[in-house]
């Protein structure tokens, strides 16, 4: 069964064009990150100490990825989350990637890499989403979310 939410959002994926102009703004490192799957240091992450209300989107396309309400202290160096805000706006990808295996996390929209999910969670889900802050934008509650894909409502509506 689908999240409201998820049903709000169109998730077809950015045209090539809007890729292209997307990823001429992001600099060496933070394309790294977003398009080559790369991890930002621990402890370093902008939005590790944000305790806003709001909702954090992927910084390339504006998708909502995860509430405020549910991120929570790891003590990993990354923010952490329960739950997704929904779950079809991320996409689990096996990752072999440094002789181990995990779940690396991408957004469904547009394939920037997200972080990596680990089994190891608090309840209610026992999930730890621990995602690079270079990948994520945050939005205040009643500021109005990006829409960077110019696809309006619920894009460009405030964050609840």
């Amino acid at each position: 069964m689908r999240d409201d939410l998820e049903l709000q959002f169109d998730l077809t994926p950015p045209t090539s064009e809007q890729m292209q102009h997307f990823v001429a703004d992001l600099n060496e490192e933070d394309r790294h990150l977003l398009l080559e799957h790369g991890e930002e240091a621990p402890f370093c992450g902008v939005f590790l100490h944000e305790r806003r209300e709001g909702l954090y989107t992927c910084r390339l396309c504006g998708l909502p990825l995860f509430r405020a309400v549910a991120k929570f202290e790891s003590g990993t160096g990354w923010p952490s989350f329960t739950a997704p805000v929904a779950k079809g706006h991320l996409r689990h990808i096996r990752d072999t990637r440094y002789g181990m295996v995990r779940t690396e996390i991408v957004c469904a929209r547009c394939g920037a890499h997200q972080g990596h999910v680990f089994p190891d969670g608090p309840p209610p889900t026992g999930e730890r989403f621990c995602i690079n802050s270079g990948s994520l934008e945050f939005t205040p509650k009643g500021q109005p979310l990006p829409d960077k894909l110019g696809r309006g409502g619920p894009e460009g509506e405030p964050a609840r």
